[in-house]
């Protein structure tokens, strides 16, 4: 299917539900949201922030609400795009008909307000957290200096140090570790720097 370069062209490549996009577009723009034109469709913005979008498939048309799930849905109107979906949520018609006007601006107007008092579902950091284990918690406590180099390391440094302190079995073993690591650490480098520009 040809992607639209304006949200005129993707009303008309999407002529099966013409009328009822036309429809939802007058809906939103009858609110304080921005249209802008986005990912190839319509999307509502507010502060520059995304709110909702518009958007048409084979079998149904409709509004994502991207931070959806702080929506009440009182209908029960709203449903995820896939289980992983975490803060998107869409609600779909399949024909004009279908669409309560007063009970769709309830939900835009709901959404506007969300966004306004900051309800926005941050996106999970990527990669595990880092797990400091007790020996090093331990020094980094005691020493200021220590502490502060490690908070300016990347999060796969911590990682690294934190697992070659927890991974040994033995307290001395562990010690020792210690030993080694802390002035690599006060010097900005990772675990394995120094085998990285061989």
């Amino acid at each position: 299917m040809k992607k639209a370069s304006s949200i005129e062209e993707y009303i008309e490549i999407n002529p099966l539900y013409k009328e009822a996009l036309e429809l939802l577009r007058q809906l939103i723009n009858s609110t304080e949201l921005e249209e802008t034109f986005k990912w190839s469709s319509p999307v509502y913005t507010l502060d520059g922030k995304n709110v909702l979008g518009l958007g048409a498939f084979k079998n149904h048309f409709g509004i994502w609400f991207f931070n959806g799930v702080f929506l009440k849905d009182e209908k029960q109107l709203l449903e995820k795009a896939q289980e992983t979906t975490k803060a998107l949520r869409q609600m779909r018609f399949e024909n004009i008909r279908d669409i309560n006007k007063s009970i769709v601006l309830n939900y835009i107007h709901e959404a506007i307000e969300n966004q306004k008092s900051g309800k926005i579902l941050e996106p999970e950091r990527r990669g595990k957290s880092v797990i400091i284990p007790k020996e090093l918690q331990q020094e980094l406590k005691s020493k200021p200096k220590l502490l502060a180099a490690f908070k300016t390391l990347a999060p796969g440094k911590q990682r690294e140090y934190c697992h070659y302190v927890d991974s040994a079995k033995r307290e001395t073993t562990k010690h020792s570790r210690l030993v080694k690591i802390k002035p690599m650490i006060i010097q900005g480098l990772g675990l394995h720097d120094k085998y990285k520009n061989c």
